[in-house]
């Protein structure tokens, strides 16, 4: 075993929760499957794995989805940040869902827009995967579902408690003596969570893949942060890095980083041994821990690189 076989999860060794969410067993959301891959993410089932538990001050997840299946409309209160690994994928938002949506193509990148309810659909034709990465140590502590996905799920047995813990009551489960069920936004705190025009959206919080690509031709381009193309402080930057972005020797960061190939294939070199990485492979890397990283094969080579700020996980940055 090296020195970083316990920082790096293999995207063939992610352990899938079928049941994580309310919508679990709700018909068109009954065969997703959740990853918690750094941290524990915001799952509300006790038979989640969580595979590197230590947090850098934001949380690292998955969500695997045949074609048709959707996730149901949800909020946060920290950042939520997708790309799309595998497939394409239609992210949709509002009170219902029509407020707007568009189709993310592999490599993409999104960062939802903090309170407003969101969901998303694998509008491909094979199994699709999109990776996450949830602004703060606790995920912001949950997510808050629209009333009608809670009302649902119990048509299919599945129940919320306040705790944020599903019980399932086709297994025969029941609140506690004394918990209750999550209660249902009212209308007047449902005036609370905007209908973002899609115009706004696409404009301030999506990056697609090529057009990244062209930006990290020679160095790697900023997509998440105070400067950055998408301009955000959520407690952590995103930068995207291509073939020719940086030179093959050892750096540090000051805060703990974690690396996520897209496409091709990564030596990553480190004091005392190396790996390559692959599409859907996580490396957290500590601060300080000098590493170099390079692409091992000739073709096409992507990656994004988290690095964790200062900043304190929390609302959408606005520029003030």
């Amino acid at each position: 075993m090296t020195s970083m076989d316990h920082r790096i999860v293999r995207y063939g060794d992610l352990k899938p929760c079928k049941t994580a969410f309310i919508d679990a067993h709700t018909p068109g959301s009954d065969q997703k499957e959740n990853f918690t891959i750094i941290g524990g993410g915001v799952s509300e089932s006790a038979d989640q794995h969580v595979h590197i538990t230590e947090t850098p001050g934001f949380n690292i997840g998955a969500a695997g989805q045949p074609p048709k299946c959707r996730n149901s409309l949800h909020s946060h209160t920290t950042a939520e940040v997708f790309f799309v690994l595998k497939g394409r994928w239609r992210f949709f938002w509002g009170r219902y869902g029509t407020a707007g949506e568009f189709i993310a193509e592999e490599g993409d990148i999104f960062n939802i827009p903090t309170g407003i309810f969101r969901g998303f659909e694998n509008v491909g034709t094979d199994y699709g995967m999109i990776m996450a990465v949830l602004g703060g140590d606790d995920a912001g502590g949950g997510v808050t579902w629209a009333p009608q996905v809670i009302e649902d799920a119990a048509e299919h047995g599945l129940v919320l408690a306040e705790s944020g813990r599903l019980y399932d009551t086709k297994k025969g489960e029941v609140l506690p003596d004394g918990v209750k069920p999550m209660p249902l936004l009212t209308e007047e705190e449902l005036k609370g969570f905007p209908e973002v025009p899609v115009e706004g959206v696409i404009r301030d919080y999506v990056a697609r893949y090529w057009d990244l690509m062209a930006l990290a031709a020679k160095q790697p381009a900023r997509v998440i942060g105070e400067n950055a193309l998408l301009k955000d402080r959520p407690g952590f930057e995103v930068d995207f890095l291509t073939r020719g972005s940086i030179p093959d020797e050892m750096q540090t960061h000051a805060r703990h980083t974690v690396l996520m190939p897209v496409r091709g294939h990564w030596k990553l070199r480190w004091e005392d041994g190396e790996t390559v990485l692959n599409p859907g492979d996580t490396a957290l890397m500590d601060p300080g821990q000098a590493h170099a990283l390079a692409p091992s094969m000739t073709g096409e080579a992507s990656l994004y690189r988290i690095t964790a700020t200062e900043d304190p996980a929390g609302a959408t940055w606005t520029g003030s």
